[in-house]
Formats: structure tokens, sequence, C-alpha cells
């Protein structure tokens, strides 16, 4: 999960989770028990299978901005996904060497919303006249990984998210949290035998007190049945709003995925299996029940 810092990248991608970690204590929770029975030895040893960040369809704005940062590295484009309950767009980008995470990066489409949504998401953003992006050094690791951590406008006020929030739980999510990092993914393929499988992984997580994701079932499947996945309920964080008040929302969570070893490869040693045999890319299917980690259904159910 955390990578050698000889290239800007590698820089990049330990950047984002200074602030992940600290608003996602189950994290370190799950870390610390597999270490402790001896899957991993420290959170180095974890394959980070992707990450993912929400933003806004807005001028200077959205995926075309935020895309810069990947391209720039090396990551390449691939496949678009759309969500229409949702009203998202998506797509991922390929790294540019195995070890490192896929990049999954989503859009609300805003000109959907209601006239009275859009209004307010504009009064946020309207001040971002140019593309931030264009104001970065994207080779420099520490303006970037700033770029990350700054508001890019000002905090919303409680009214504002509240109706965000009836309308656009993932609007809401962005409105307030910005480009933090929304979540990283365990890759369990990578565990150990016996504990590389996802419904025996999720058990593990039941255990240890991980309350799960189970919108369209605990484990969403891809219809070639070869991409599993599974996510935890988003941490609830205390949010101060611009008008000075307080209320508890949604953050970041963590998912897993376990993908499978294509047909072609099946005769292949344990031993010999690289990434490239394995299921790639993701499922629109799958990804659209993951991002209800942070709505009320998941986040307001009983422990």
């Amino acid at each position: 999960m955390f990578f050698s810092k000889k290239s800007t990248l590698d820089a990049i991608l330990n950047g984002l989770f200074k602030t992940y970690f600290e608003r996602v204590p189950d994290v370190q929770k799950i870390t610390n028990a597999m270490i402790k029975r001896g899957w991993v030895s420290s959170q180095e040893d974890i394959i980070n299978d992707h990450v993912a960040f929400r933003t806004l369809g807005v001028p200077n704005l959205g995926i075309k901005s935020f895309e810069k940062i990947f391209l720039k590295h090396g990551y390449h484009k691939k496949d678009f996904y759309s969500f229409e309950a949702k009203k998202l767009n998506a797509y991922w980008y390929a790294p540019p060497k195995p070890n490192l995470p896929r990049i999954f990066i989503s859009e609300l489409r805003v000109n959907e919303l209601s006239e009275t949504a859009q209004q307010i998401i504009r009064k946020y953003t309207h001040s971002i006249i140019q593309d931030p992006l264009n104001n970065l050094d994207l080779n420099n690791a520490s303006e970037i990984i700033g770029f990350f951590e700054k508001p890019l406008w000002e905090l919303p006020n409680l009214k504002d998210f509240d109706t965000l929030l009836n309308e656009s739980e993932y609007a809401a999510w962005v409105i307030y949290n910005r480009y933090y990092l929304n979540h990283y993914t365990i890759s369990v393929h990578e565990l150990p035998e016996g504990f590389d499988r996802l419904q025996r992984f999720n058990e593990f997580l039941i255990d240890l007190g991980i309350k799960l994701n189970d919108a369209g079932g605990i484990i969403k499947t891809s219809k070639d049945g070869l991409l599993l996945q599974s996510s935890s309920v988003a941490e609830m964080i205390m949010a101060d709003f611009s008008d000075h008040k307080i209320k508890e929302i949604a953050g970041s969570y963590v998912e897993f995925a376990e993908r499978k070893i294509l047909p072609e490869f099946q005769n292949l040693n344990q031993d010999q299996i690289l990434t490239n045999h394995r299921r790639d890319g993701f499922e629109t299917a799958n990804a659209d029940k993951i991002f209800e980690s942070t709505f009320m259904k998941q986040t307001k159910k009983p422990s």
C-alpha cells in the first residue's frame, strides 16, 4: 500500500493517505488484525487494488481536471462508466507499473440535478474561474499533495448541505469532503492462501466488528463472476459547517476486492500468476452499490 519514494508518483500516492488514515480508523484496525494473524508483516505489504475520488461536473473541475495528475505520471485512461440513477460518470486509469493502484475517478452530472441543487453547487464553485491544476507543477509532489488537502471552495452551511443530501448524497459528500480520498482497496486475492477469498475475508472483517455495506448484497459480483467487491460502511465524522453548526456526516471507507484468474490462465501454477492474468477493470453494477457506502441507508444501520 505504501510505495517507495524513488519517484514523484510514489510520493504523491503516499501523500494521499495522510488525511485518509486520520479519518478512517478502520484502516489501522484491519491492518493490525492482519499483522496479528501473520497475513502481512506491515501496512507496506498490503497490495492496494485501487483508490477512488469523487468530483463535481462543473466548469474547471471534474474528471477532465483531476485526471491530469495521473495522466502526467504515466497512468492510462481506460473504460467509461455511467451511473444513470446516481447521475454520475466515471473512468478508471491503469497504472504505469503493476505494483501501483488503479485510479477510479467519478463525476456528478450537476446539470441533471434540480435547479435548486445546481444553484447551491455553483454558489460554492463559481469562483473557480480556471482549472486549478493549471497552477500546479505536476512534477512537484508536495504541491500536488497540498492540492488534495486544499479547500477549493468554502465550507457549506448546514442548510445547503442538507438540501443536497436530500437530492444527491454524492453531491453532499463532495461539497463538504471535497477531494479527500474516498477509499482505498485491499487486494484480497494477494493475501496468503486460505485467506485470499472475499467470503472468508468478510467473515474476518465481521468478527473484527467492521460494518459492511450490504447494498446489493455484502459481496457485489460482476456478470462474468470474476470481480468480487465488498466495502465497509463509511466512518462518520463530526462536520463543522460555515454557520457554526455541527452534524455527523459520512467520511471515507475501505473497499476489498478479489480479482479471479481469467479462464485462459486457469492452468498456470499459483506462483506464475501475475496481475495481467486476473480480471481487470471494473463493473458498473458493482461500483453503483459501492458508492452507497457513504449513503444514509448504510451509515444509519444499527451496528
